[in-house]
């Protein structure tokens, strides 16, 4: 046994920070001290706190650390391990009312958190299968396998009213029914990693920091349809996420968990990995079917939809990584513990990334109904430099416009498309009031042109035309009769164009167009922008925390 445990965060973040060193630096530091027996250094995932470099938690005493370099280990090992004094200069901080505070406990941001995706990322090992067994893992595979019939999980399912978290929000057991219903010799599981929304990395952190959790998922959900494979499609560029699950995969095979008769249940699952190109439009479930079976990814024509005709034409169900990652819980724990968290209509939790002009940045995990004020000012502490709140982009960059106005809604799938906005893929880009709108826009619209992938029309030149447009109106040649032709067109695009991303594009147009129209009309009047220069100000710092 261990006395104590250092884990340090370990994601494409931090390992650009330097985690890596540090880590090799603790571990032969606590060699030179005869310590290795005694404390254990353990990868693990994120921490969800960004901006603070590398950061490591010292247990029992959940001492938080930040900002740790090479040269700090050996005070942190000298003072913290062997003598039992905090390394005050190195407490976690962070920005409460304009204010920098120290923390050598569990910071106030996971105050209002409730983690059930994020139930072991942070505190276990997610390379060792021992460490996720230990925290229940697999216990729902065995139950369903042991004591459920496929038409009970499926029910348990239906009966959480648990909703896609990839965007969409469609009813999750409704999606298996109608797979479950179809009659084929062989069916698919698709986990949906193929994450491309700038801002937005809450799936890559969920697979590298519990990897089990989605093997479960998905070994439950090809139970309750009657599929015996699975695959899961990830982003080429997310290297660790794609090391962490095939580990994982071949350790679930190697403990019976995958693979054939299953808990000698008679049940066989098991899972393979494909690696995404970097086209954003494979994220829409039948571009990428269309890309695991080898082709261009382009969407397909609905209906008929996945459950029926999918992958090879086979019934195929496509769920988002935090969608499977809640299945092993709600199975374990019973549809009613489920639909106690959140709100009646939109039970559970959501897991988000908070990024832009936010003191705080980083991964949580909250109810749905808590509101836009709450995350902002409660867990994300504030707007730097006493700014002012200007808007927040909700669910990506094809995400809804919110302003100050919205800033109590409760945040849940329900109550946002009242005021058509919606939680999409679970990044929240707070912008304050210095950032010029039109510059925020035309950025989004650049990257809805460059991803385009070309197969209809009213996408592939209506984006451009946008693009031009703005580009027009933030130069200074804009002219009044712009602005009533990007709203035409943007609607046109809603109505018309053939798949999810040329018809979200205009969103956030429309949206700030609604609530900013000034800013245009100035623009044009001013013959350009009269503050100073922002350009692409958002997109760098989203960039640097993903």
């Amino acid at each position: 046994m261990h006395r104590a445990h250092i884990l340090i965060a370990m994601d494409a973040h931090t390992i650009s920070q330097g985690a890596r060193t540090v880590k090799d630096a603790l571990v032969r530091s606590l060699s030179l001290a005869g310590l290795t027996n005694e404390v254990r250094v353990v990868e693990t995932g994120s921490l969800g706190i960004y901006n603070k470099g590398v950061v490591l938690v010292v247990y029992p005493d959940a001492v938080y650390y930040a900002g740790v370099t090479v040269e700090d280990v050996a005070d942190i090992v000298s003072e913290h391990i062997i003598k039992g004094r905090v390394v005050e200069r190195l407490w976690l901080t962070e920005f409460i009312e304009g204010k920098r505070v120290a923390y050598a406990a569990v910071p106030p941001r996971f105050s209002k958190q409730v983690r059930v995706v994020l139930r072991n990322a942070g505190i276990i090992d997610p390379e060792s299968i021992e460490e996720y067994i230990a925290h229940d893992g697999y216990e729902a595979l065995g139950k369903a396998l042991t004591a459920m019939s496929p038409e009970q999980v499926l029910q348990q399912v239906k009966e959480s009213k648990i909703q896609g978290r990839g965007g969409a929000f469609f009813p999750s057991g409704l999606k298996w029914e109608f797979a479950a219903k179809e009659k084929a010799e062989q069916k698919y599981i698709i986990c949906n990693a193929d994450e491309g929304e700038p801002g937005t990395f809450k799936d890559r952190l969920i697979l590298e920091g519990d990897p089990h959790a989605i093997i479960e998922g998905m070994a439950l959900a090809g139970y309750a349809v009657g599929a015996s494979e699975g695959f899961v499609y990830i982003r080429g560029e997310y290297l660790m996420s794609i090391g962490r699950m095939r580990r994982a995969i071949d350790q679930a095979r190697q403990h019976g968990l995958l693979g054939e008769n299953i808990f000698d249940s008679g049940f066989s699952f098991d899972i393979e990995i494909r690696e995404g190109a970097g086209a954003y439009i494979c994220g829409e479930e039948t571009a990428l079917i269309e890309s695991i079976e080898g082709k261009r990814g382009e969407p397909r024509d609905k209906p008929p939809f996945p459950p029926s005709v999918g992958l090879w034409g086979k019934p195929t169900i496509v769920n988002n990584v935090e969608t499977l990652a809640n299945i092993p819980q709600i199975i374990l724990r019973g549809a009613a513990w489920y639909r106690a968290l959140g709100t009646d209509a939109c039970p559970g939790t959501k897991v988000f990334t908070l990024v832009g002009n936010i003191n705080n940045p980083g991964l949580i995990e909250v109810p749905m109904g808590i509101t836009l004020r709450e995350i902002i000012y409660d867990i994300g502490h504030g707007i730097p430099g006493g700014k002012g709140f200007l808007l927040a982009q909700m669910g990506g960059t094809t995400g809804g416009i919110l302003t100050a106005e919205h800033l109590d809604i409760p945040l849940a799938a329900d109550t946002l498309r009242k005021v058509d906005a919606g939680l999409g893929s679970g990044a929240i880009l707070v912008v304050d009031d210095s950032q010029c709108v039109i510059d925020l826009v035309k950025c989004f619209v650049e990257f809805f042109n460059h991803e385009s992938c070309g197969k209809c029309t009213l996408c592939r030149e209506g984006t451009g035309r946008l693009l031009e447009l703005l580009e027009k109106i933030s130069d200074g040649r804009g002219k009044m009769g712009d602005i009533e032709l990007i709203e035409r067109l943007a609607t046109t695009m809603m109505s018309g164009a053939f798949c999810g991303l040329g018809q979200a594009a205009p969103i956030p147009i429309l949206g700030c167009l609604k609530y900013f129209r000034n800013e245009f009309v100035n623009h044009i009047s001013n013959g350009g922008c009269a503050m100073v220069d922002t350009k692409y100000a958002m997109a760098e710092n989203d960039l640097a925390i993903a």
